[in-house]
């Protein structure tokens, strides 16, 4: 109402309760009860609001906790210790009838939902017929929803034999994965690929027989004579090694930087396809993406420090791992969850010799290539320099490294350790939903 009809409304209300006459004061006495009963309705408001804030505090905090054992909690498990959780966090004694269900799925993701419902007492409104308020609320927890798919990119080179290097690397490398394999719920929660580098990875040699590798320098290196030496051919390809280098660039005819990019390899291009080599350090084979995490630790065991540094090829062939495509598939992606792509790229030394260069900087200008594709791509790159022996912090890598928290420079063995943790433990997070 207009502010001089409200007080005239509280200037008259004002006189008539100073009146002593009989019937205006059981007029003001009827006039009075819808007051009172305002006041009082605002009070038990104000109250149960306050209880149903700190209501659902507790039940937020409780979702948190259970979701720690859920997934090892049988059924009756889950429901006391869910009441047990709660009402260590919530000691109000106003708030009756508290009732509390959990639930524990795997479906779509993994949650934990507790719905709750419980009855507050009015004070006042109980006068006109209302005597509590309901509350019925709920806390979710998921995790899961967020799929990873990591690479695991590892220097394997002579230099990681010195100073505990090797060792270590393989220590952080298997803890790792124990980390992500604890955060998978189910097969396919989390998958990784691993990919040892040298100067060349190697790409298996029982895929001698495969459409996507070009033999031509391979067969041109490799041959063999009769005893004369007069007639010579090249040697049958299953004596391929396995190990594969750089492919095409823009130095090369038709390149269109294939060292760079995961474009699928065609048949009639040279360039396009993965070159065979010989190389006397090839590396353990790369693993694509799988959950055999046995298998995938025994790789790591085997690993052996030799060679030089291409942290170009390793870079390529992770990426590779994680998009598919000629020598690697991956697995469908389920629409019901999104995925979060991940490159973590070790090593201890700048780049020496690839397929072309024994020069730094013309392999460091490819690779720069290379991170500025992934990184387009929406594939979040961690970069890791171990620095033993007082090198340049390597530029290179920090640019490459999405943003500046994903760069590590590392100058003792033991750090591999401590920083593959961190990293582990960043990517396995829970995250409450609502």
């Amino acid at each position: 109402m207009p502010w001089f009809r409200a007080f005239q409304f509280f200037r008259e209300l004002g006189r008539l309760s100073r009146d002593q006459a009989g019937n205006v004061a059981i007029t003001f006495c009827f006039a009075t009860l819808p007051l009172i009963g305002f006041v009082g309705t605002a009070v038990d408001y104000s109250r149960a609001n306050a209880a149903k804030a700190a209501f659902q505090a507790a039940l937020d905090s409780t979702a948190l906790m259970i979701s720690k054992e859920a997934s090892s909690d049988t059924t009756d498990q889950l429901q006391t210790n869910t009441s047990k959780y709660f009402l260590a966090l919530f000691n109000r004694s106003d708030v009756k009838d508290i009732k509390l269900t959990t639930t524990y799925t795997t479906t779509g993701g993994t949650q934990v939902l507790i719905d709750a419902t419980a009855k507050y007492p009015t004070t006042f409104m109980n006068v006109i017929g209302y005597d509590h308020f309901p509350f019925s609320l709920s806390s979710t927890v998921k995790w899961g929803y967020s799929r990873l798919r990591v690479a695991l990119v590892l220097d394997n080179t002579g230099s990681m034999a010195s100073s505990g290097k090797m060792a270590a690397l393989k220590t952080a490398t298997k803890n790792l994965l124990d980390q992500l394999n604890a955060a998978a719920s189910t097969n396919g929660d989390v998958y990784v690929s691993i990919v040892p580098f040298v100067k060349d990875i190697n790409a298996d040699s029982s895929n001698y027989n495969a459409s996507w590798i070009d033999w031509t320098d391979w067969d041109k290196n490799n041959v063999v004579c009769n005893k004369k030496g007069n007639k010579c051919k090249p040697a049958a390809h299953k004596t391929w090694n396995g190990c594969i280098t750089d492919r095409g660039n823009t130095n090369t005819p038709t390149g269109q930087n294939y060292d760079t990019n995961v474009d699928p390899p065609i048949n009639n291009n040279k360039q396009s396809l993965y070159p065979a080599e010989q190389y006397g350090s090839c590396p353990q084979a790369v693993m694509g993406l799988s959950y055999d995490w046995p298998g995938m630790k025994m790789l790591v065991d085997n690993m052996s420090p030799s060679g030089n540094t291409n942290q170009a090829i390793g870079l390529a062939w992770g990426w590779l791992s994680l998009e598919g495509g000629g020598p690697l598939t991956v697995p469908a992606m389920d629409p019901n969850y999104t995925y979060q792509k991940i490159i973590i790229l070790l090593t201890d030394g700048l780049n020496t010799e690839d397929r072309w260069y024994n020069d730094q900087a013309a392999i460091d200008a490819r690779q720069t290539m290379t991170c500025d594709n992934v990184k387009a791509a929406k594939v979040t790159l961690y970069t890791i320099q171990v620095n033993t022996g007082g090198d340049p912090t390597s530029s290179l890598l920090q640019k490459c490294a999405s943003d500046s928290s994903k760069f590590f420079l590392l100058t003792s063995a033991n750090e591999i350790v401590t920083t593959f943790d961190a990293i582990g433990t960043d990517l396995t997070k829970l995250f409450v939903a609502k």
